[in-house]
């Protein structure tokens, strides 16, 4: 029992470390090695982990098939862990499979267990699954919801990733339906955990956030001062995409005030580096906002020069 056990802890190790294959090769090892020992507790968890391992490869009908013969063990032996983990699985493949109503049933399943439990880790976890299986039916609603309700759980954990984490996904969910003040007291919460955590290049990329909202509400002055501690915090850890992408943010903002000149120098900027490190794509949008900014200047010389260089661009 105890090679087996090992091989199960292993097996669990490897898939944290996103290696797919070689824990599915321990859980097998597992799994062979209970079966031998008529362990159906362990043959139940060895069988969760294959379907964990399978659904981490985007093999949903074989992360089914190991499901289902997991569950059928809890059910057995009476493992309400075991069956509210496996529930779980089974709802996340059925959402990628597009089957949201079976994915909604066993989510609710997987929750009910959980609250029973009183296991609040796997309580957010399920939570969090029925949330993005009622986003992915189209009822974000009911998604924010379950969202909602497993920020209140994660908060009792006092663990600062998780709840950042789901902190992200309620923000993204109200930016994404216009409620763009409630997206800001998200973005905010979140960027007070990023700096919790010392994570500089979170931190860089919330601000991107919270400029961009407070640009969808017309909050030119403040979409400005959280860009430049976006650019700041760019500069800081020598990260030239994010840099780039803070100095068009501030452009956009200038151009919403008609400061157009102070518009052009932050495009001219974000094209030295689109080009510096090689981004096309970046390069486009900024000689496309030189060009509208110079012409709202009245200066179409320089509007037209920019608009020859798109087009050399597009067409090399």
């Amino acid at each position: 029992t105890g090679q087996a056990a090992q091989l199960l802890e292993k097996g669990i190790e490897q898939h944290q470390r996103c290696q797919f294959s070689a824990a599915r090769q321990s859980f097998q090892e597992a799994l062979a090695m209970y079966a031998q020992l008529a362990n159906r507790r362990g043959q139940g968890k060895a069988l969760s982990g294959m379907a964990l391992t399978a659904y981490s490869l985007d093999n949903f009908p074989q992360a089914i098939r190991y499901s289902n013969k997991s569950l059928a063990i809890a059910k057995d032996i009476k493992d309400q862990r075991l069956e509210g983990q496996v529930l779980g699985i089974l709802g996340n493949a059925y959402r990628h499979q597009g089957n949201h109503l079976k994915a909604i049933d066993y989510g609710q399943k997987s929750l009910t267990i959980m609250r029973q439990l009183q296991d609040p880790l796997g309580e957010v976890t399920a939570l969090n699954n029925l949330g993005l299986a009622h986003k992915a039916l189209g009822d974000l609603p009911r998604a924010m919801a379950c969202q909602q309700q497993s920020l209140y759980v994660a908060q009792t954990l006092e663990l600062p990733e998780l709840e950042e984490r789901i902190l992200r996904n309620l923000s993204n969910s109200c930016y994404s339906i216009g409620d763009y003040a409630q997206a800001i007291d998200y973005y905010e919460q979140r960027f007070a955990i990023a700096q919790q955590m010392g994570d500089r290049p979170l931190q860089g990329q919330i601000l991107g956030k919270l400029g961009n909202a407070c640009l969808a509400v017309g909050d030119y002055i403040q979409a400005i001062y959280y860009i430049q501690q976006q650019l700041l915090k760019a500069q800081q850890i020598g990260n030239r995409r994010l840099e780039q992408q803070a100095l068009g943010r501030l452009g956009k903002a200038y151009d919403a005030l008609d400061n157009y000149g102070q518009a052009v120098e932050y495009y001219e900027q974000r094209l030295s580096i689109a080009q510096a490190i090689g981004d096309r794509k970046a390069a486009k949008k900024a000689i496309a906002s030189l060009k509208a900014a110079y012409y709202s200047q009245g200066n179409y010389t320089k509007a037209m020069e920019y608009h020859h260089k798109n087009l050399a661009l597009t067409n090399p």
